[in-house]
């Protein structure tokens, strides 16, 4: 009842809100970015209360979804539409871009404030009304960033933000005032979320999951590599969608020393609770998960694999009874372990050994998923073959973390993403948009014309 009273109140505040102008909805986004900015010492602490993320890694989360809204800021310009004169005799042609309605956003624990600013934001500056259900394991940075858009002026009923488990999701999904869904979670979960979306008749972008591959280079500058594999595999204890986790080494010579400079540093890292700035990561989301996370590890090991880095028994003073599963190397994985092939979403790196960079390119590309990758490499002419013909959504070279700039749009390829536009960006406003085109003609008053019955030509 709760969900359907929340779509009852973004349906009844959806014919006001359309007809705002857009450069007040603008006003108001720029309005919550201030509050967003002021007020990001308290969302930091309630992500890292409840979600553990350290302080340094929340305050990043923060500033990537203050981007969406900045670029949110920008909707007079980018809802323009366009125009066309006298395409025919004092015939004018022009197209614009209307709101769809009630949309909705089922969000992701790893992220309970970046990935509902990718969403609300833009959806909302367009003109719709939105529902939101985040996750229930870590809803409180989100309900508190909805507050401070209520305080940036928004109307009431144009955000609503609903909490619950399947059932609510199942309800947004068949409801027939919802026009559109977006989502963030793994790949079951976002093919049934497509699939049912989808029959009920609505838009639905569903990202999935993902087996972000690195391919080191013989020529590869390893410091780099290093350094960058420390952060994007083992940053917020592995648990993002675009997190490193396979390293492809092309050649032995390149695979041993990368491995002999990533034990040493990993044994650098600290992790611990998200009270403590110094760490650099923290728990896992439950304890659940931290079990998933080892039996993976265990699975790696059991089917040939050698664990170079054991983080099974991680256990920080004073916090013996967390969910942390220490920073994990494991080498000498091969494509048919179960480690390889699904989404471990833990701080555990896999390094797999190839002779060759079509090798590698071949790996990648007959993964299922193909949300992240990226090369390392100082060739120029290797880096643009790779990044012209790999079956990946998000590409990196000698960037680690490749994800998309706010105007730009995140997504992958493969079953990465269902749907056919990708998050945010540019590809968000026409998401949360549809194209009507109007062509006119005002004849004078002493014109009379017959009949036509032949397809009409200009």
């Amino acid at each position: 009842a709760t969900v359907e009273e929340a779509i009852a109140a973004a349906e009844a505040a959806f014919p006001e809100w359309r007809n705002t102008p857009v450069i007040k909805r603008a006003r108001v986004m720029f309005k919550f970015k201030e509050l967003l900015e002021n007020n990001a010492e308290k969302i930091c602490q309630l992500i890292g209360e409840e979600h553990g993320k350290i302080g340094h890694d929340a305050a990043g989360e923060l500033q990537r979804g203050i981007e969406n809204v900045e670029y949110a800021c920008s909707a007079p310009e980018f809802l323009k539409g366009e125009f066309s004169k006298n395409v025919g005799p004092a015939i004018d042609s022009w197209s614009e871009f209307q709101p769809l309605g009630v949309v909705a956003g089922i969000t992701p624990f790893n992220f309970p404030v970046m990935v509902p600013l990718w969403m609300f934001p833009m959806a909302i500056v367009c003109g719709n009304t939105f529902v939101l259900k985040p996750s229930e394991r870590d809803p409180s940075s989100t309900l508190f960033i909805a507050q401070l858009l209520k305080e940036a002026g928004l109307p009431d009923g144009v955000l609503n933000v609903v909490n619950g488990d399947k059932e609510a999701v199942d309800t947004l999904l068949h409801d027939p005032r919802v026009q559109a869904v977006s989502f963030v979670g793994s790949t079951p979960i976002a093919e049934y979320i497509y699939q049912t979306a989808t029959a009920a008749g609505k838009r639905c972008q569903a990202l999935g999951g993902a087996k972000n591959h690195a391919i080191v280079m013989p020529d590869a500058d390893l410091d780099n590599v290093v350094s960058s594999l420390l952060g994007a595999a083992f940053g917020s204890s592995g648990e993002r969608c675009m997190a490193l986790s396979v390293a492809v080494a092309v050649g032995d010579d390149i695979a041993d020393q990368m491995i002999a400079k990533l034990s040493k540093e990993i044994d650098l890292l600290k992790y611990g609770p998200y009270s403590n700035k110094d760490n650099d990561f923290g728990p896992v989301i439950t304890a659940q998960h931290k079990a998933k996370v080892i039996h993976y590890i265990d699975s790696a090991e059991q089917q040939g694999a050698s664990v170079i880095v054991d983080g099974r028994n991680a256990a920080p003073e004073g916090y013996e009874n967390g969910f942390y599963v220490g920073a994990t190397l494991i080498d000498q994985v091969t494509p048919h372990m179960t480690s390889y092939k699904e989404e471990i979403f833990g701080p555990v790196l896999q390094v797999i050994r190839v002779k060759t960079m079509q090798e590698a390119m071949d790996l990648i590309d007959s993964h299922e998923y193909g949300n992240g990758t990226c090369i390392y490499t100082r060739d120029g002419e290797a880096a643009r073959y790779f990044s012209d013909n790999i079956k990946v959504g998000m590409v990196g070279i000698n960037i680690p973390l490749p994800v998309p700039v706010a105007y730009h749009s995140f997504g992958g390829w493969k079953r990465s993403l269902f749907g056919d536009l990708h998050a945010y960006g540019p590809d968000g406003a026409r998401f949360y948009t549809r194209r009507k085109t109007i062509t006119q003609r005002w004849p004078s008053t002493n014109v009379r014309e017959g009949a036509q019955f032949s397809m009409p030509t200009l």
